[in-house]
């Protein structure tokens, strides 16, 4: 058989291969398209939680225009229950509305104003993928049921009921889907609270605890602030906009944005409109050229609009992409069509930001001096270690030291366009920390080029923790990673969507992620609080005999494939990434990577969780050391 023919048997493609999936069926062979990750709720964008919000969505819409102040929330195991008490679903489009993609109520602003869902999608997607969906409507004294399996079809039909009007779901996610899952609760319960500070006068019960804001935003940021302000909370509202913000003496930059009640954690369009609003304010109030990044260092707030038909970047709506406040199809009497548009939002944010926070400084000028003083000491520190990080970065260049230590990769997450069908690979742009030259290199061999890049750390970088920032600039392996991520001027510059600090499972291992973390933590803390750095778990064991191989991650898990694999079983104990071979490796940072978020709640003070990990030798983390002393046996178990 000739090359040609051997094509044609191989790859052929005729009319079976053209195929037509069913709604259902390509909502779960297509996931990402609909709820981003699937993840099994380690994180806090896994696709479990995705799915709650969208049918939480739906009860938020409900009360946005009026109907039903009460949400209740359920989650006992693996089973959520949502019950709001709106207008409930139109009896005879319960199905059709649960099952039926690209339909709803949400494509014109008659029913649902300022709506979050708005593509007939997201009750559906939960619905294809959970192994029970069952949804109820309730209204005037009729109720309209259906349940679900997989998307399909099991029974429906509509009975008397005594229920209050609203809707009742019940979904189950599938485990072929969401491997092994388990709602972290406190993921869930920021979710909740967030609802309850953006929508002033909805209860929201999650497994009976209620959670109801009076004051909005400024609940959220006093509630959630780490570290005594500056001055006091300032609080504007106004028509479609309702911003928070304060200084602290933190690095970085902590503001919360929300869109119609949706937590909008990547930021987008009105973030980048209230930045820089804040920055061109206090400019032109103090009537002096300050750089926008030393009038926002330290900054802790908030920002949330109101806006019609908004346009998120992906399904799971985390970063907004419109321009316009509203957009419409407008058709004139001779049958033409045309668009007509609100202002945008960088111009609505800024006019409301401008006049009210100038207004604001003017009724308070007990405030002015505190702010400028925060402003001017940022200025001083910046302009202190501009030159140091020059120095550091044209001394490394001679050497070729920068382009020893970063093996690049093809595509990053600050790029604003991807050639076509390699959209998804903005989400999957990472960079590995890995420790010596070992680990680089097997992780090299293996990475996909595209999307994945290898940072290469020589020793234990400096502790940061107690060192001034002049200290740290001079650090030529902190200089350069800080160059690689991208972010020396501004996050919005971030080159890789996921930061995983990649190290050996050993003490040298653990103390150099420690002083990643520190560094990340203080001077980038919002690296953090977005979801972007991550810690790579690796095997500890490789448990195999002739015929079959298990890697494990812990103790229970080497037991339990030694019972599997019976007889002829050997035991390899992995001590460092080194050992792992490159065609071993390559399973371990693909699709199926195990990751350990590395979480910071807003509430949380950096300052009080470096100084017991990072500080003196304090009594309390002696205290904590020894309780998690393990024993001798312990670690001969392990084989440490």
């Amino acid at each position: 058989m000739n090359r040609q023919d051997m094509a044609e048997t191989i790859h052929t493609y005729n009319d079976d291969s053209i195929q037509t999936l069913e709604w259902n069926e390509h909502i779960r062979r297509r996931a990402g398209m609909y709820i981003g990750r699937l993840g099994n709720g380690d994180r806090q964008g896994d696709g479990i939680y995705v799915l709650l919000k969208e049918i939480v969505d739906n009860s938020i819409d409900e009360f946005s225009m009026g109907y039903g102040k009460r949400i209740d929330i359920n989650i006992e195991d693996k089973t959520v229950t949502v019950r709001d008490f709106g207008r409930g679903i139109p009896l005879n489009k319960v199905v059709d509305a649960t099952s039926k993609l690209n339909t709803g109520g949400k494509f014109d602003d008659t029913n649902f104003k300022k709506s979050v869902g708005m593509n007939g999608v997201g009750t559906k997607a939960v619905n294809a993928m959970s192994v029970d969906f069952y949804v109820a409507s309730y209204r005037d004294g009729q109720c309209s049921y259906a349940r679900f399996t997989r998307g399909h079809l099991l029974e429906s039909g509509i009975v008397p009921t005594t229920e209050k009007n609203g809707t009742f779901i019940r979904f189950t996610p599938d485990e072929e889907m969401f491997n092994d899952y388990s709602f972290h609760m406190e993921f869930v319960e920021t979710m909740v609270k967030n609802y309850s500070y953006l929508k002033k006068g909805l209860t929201l019960n999650l497994n009976g605890t209620p959670y109801k804001s009076e004051n909005g935003l400024l609940d959220l940021v006093t509630e959630n602030m780490s570290e005594t302000p500056l001055y006091p909370l300032v609080h504007l509202e106004g028509e479609d906009i309702e911003i928070v913000l304060t200084h602290g003496n933190s690095y970085g930059e902590n503001i919360a944005t929300f869109v119609n009640g949706q937590n909008t954690r990547d930021g987008g369009t009105h973030l980048a409109a209230y930045r820089e609003a804040i920055a061109k304010t206090f400019k032109d109030f103090y009537k002096k050229d300050y750089k926008p990044e030393d009038i926002r260092q330290g900054i802790v707030g908030a920002i949330s609009i109101q806006i019609q038909e908004p346009i998120f970047e992906g399904q799971t709506k985390t970063k907004l992409g419109s321009t316009y406040m509203w957009e419409k199809q407008v058709k004139s009497a001779d049958g033409t069509s045309s668009v007509d548009r609100g202002p945008t939002i960088r111009t609505f944010v800024n006019d409301f930001v401008t006049k009210n926070l100038n207004d604001y400084l003017h009724r308070h000028m007990e405030i002015v001096p505190v702010i400028e003083d925060k402003i001017k000491a940022s200025q001083a520190e910046r302009e202190e270690i501009a030159g140091v990080q020059k120095k550091s970065r044209e001394r490394a260049k001679k050497t070729a030291v920068y382009n020893k230590k970063l093996r690049d990769c093809r595509y990053h997450f600050c790029d604003t366009r991807f050639p076509k069908g390699m959209e998804d690979q903005r989400e999957k742009t990472s960079i590995f920390i890995t420790e010596g030259d070992s680990a680089s290199g097997t992780i090299t061999k293996v990475r996909n080029a595209n999307n994945q890049a290898v940072f290469s750390l020589r020793g234990k970088p400096i502790n940061c923790f107690k060192e001034s920032r002049k200290r740290v600039a001079e650090n030529e392996e902190l200089n350069l990673l800080i160059a690689a991520l991208g972010v020396e001027e501004d996050l919005d510059n971030l080159r890789y969507n996921n930061i995983i600090v990649a190290t050996d499972a050993d003490d040298d291992g653990m103390h150099i992620r420690m002083l990643v973390l520190t560094f990340l933590m203080k001077y980038y803390p919002e690296l953090i609080r977005r979801g972007h750095v991550y810690i790579l778990q690796t095997p500890l064991f490789r448990v195999h005999n002739k015929k079959d191989h298990r890697y494990c991650y812990s103790i229970e898990e080497r037991d339990k494939a030694v019972k599997q694999l019976k007889t002829g079983v050997e035991i390899t104990r992995f001590k460092g990434l080194g050992e792992i071979s490159s065609n071993e490796f390559v399973d371990f940072i693909g699709e199926n990577m195990r990751l350990d978020t590395v979480k910071l709640a807003d509430e949380e003070s950096i300052a009080d969780i470096m100084e017991f990990y990072m500080g003196i030798n304090t009594y309390e983390r002696q205290h904590f050391i020894m309780d998690n002393l393990r024993s001798e046996k312990e670690l001969e178990d392990v084989n440490i």
